[in-house]
């Protein structure tokens, strides 16, 4: 089963905007050590990072929309900007996995509930197999117009729905111990 790691959105924003992923709080280290498992065992590691559409959270060029320094200095095969949640959408994503011949997609970086879970579902629905790091991913407290939810229940929640239908949820431990199976 030929599989590929998408390590996505893993930006400045995230660690020193005003979008602090706090939940949970190994995930970033969670996420590097993805990328190392990944290299160890010759899996292709997709970076993806999202730009702004609107608005200057994700501005190209800006220091908030860069990646995170151990992200763009690691060496990974293939990057993909995107400007929508899911990294299907308007990207060379889906041409590039069938080029590799990818059947399986593993999902880490941020947010959980947002571009992780986005683009889990559309490969789901592009008939990939989907594995989704539950410590590899990470969210913060939401606050809207809907009402609040914070960074742990909404984490669990993504994953809850994730399992339940779209991907299998792994730990990073147990992502390890089925590569090497």
């Amino acid at each position: 089963m030929k599989r590929a790691l998408l390590v996505i959105d893993v930006q400045n924003e995230f660690f020193s905007g005003s979008l602090r992923v706090t939940y949970p709080e190994n995930s970033f280290e969670n996420i590097r050590a993805t990328m190392d498992v990944a290299r160890e065992n010759e899996i292709p590691i997709i970076v993806i990072q999202h730009t702004a559409r609107f608005g200057s959270d994700f501005k190209k060029g800006t220091e908030k929309w860069a990646l995170h320094e151990r992200i763009k200095s690691f060496p990974y095969d293939h990057y993909i900007e995107k400007r929508y949640p899911g990294a299907f959408t308007g990207t060379s994503l889906e041409d590039l996995l069938k080029e590799l011949e990818i059947e399986t997609i593993a999902i880490t970086g941020y947010m959980t509930n947002m571009c992780c879970d986005t683009t889990s579902r559309q490969a789901y629905h592009l008939n990939y197999k989907v594995e989704f790091l539950a410590d590899a991913t990470g969210t913060f407290d939401h606050k809207n117009k809907a009402g609040f939810i914070s960074a742990k229940d909404l984490h669990e929640a993504a994953l809850i729905t994730q399992q339940t239908q779209f991907s299998q949820v792994l730990t990073l431990a147990e992502w390890k111990k089925k590569i090497a199976e």
